[in-house]
């Protein structure tokens, strides 16, 4: 069984920065992919960022040039990191991941962006 664990969540003032991470635990054989995908209250979870394996990214239109995803292959670990934060940003953010060829999802974890 695959785990993923969200960390680094928090209360942040509008222009702020949060970093958060995700780690992937298990017996894991294959990473094919991660991302970050959030649901703020009242809507649709949207996605966020992914980053494949080989690091190719893509991410929302709405946070593009102000978040950053990485991956690090050697820890199965998955960053985020969010900068110039808004009050619209605020969300539950959760982990995703296509691991061993099934799709995993974190418990989540809370953005709030307030001055």
């Amino acid at each position: 069984q695959v785990q993923l664990v969200e960390s680094g969540g928090g209360l942040v003032q509008p222009g702020g920065s949060l970093r958060l991470s995700c780690a992937a635990s298990g017996r894991i054989y294959n990473i094919h992919n991660m991302g970050w995908y959030r649901r703020a209250p009242g809507k649709e979870r949207e996605l966020v960022a992914t980053i494949t394996r080989d690091y190719n990214r893509n991410y929302a239109d709405s946070v593009k040039g102000r978040f950053a995803i990485s991956l690090d292959n050697a820890k199965n670990t998955v960053d985020l990191q969010m900068n110039s934060l808004k009050p619209e940003d605020t969300a539950v953010y959760y982990c995703n991941g296509v691991v061993n060829y099934n799709n995993y999802w974190g418990q989540g974890t809370q953005v709030t962006v307030s001055p």
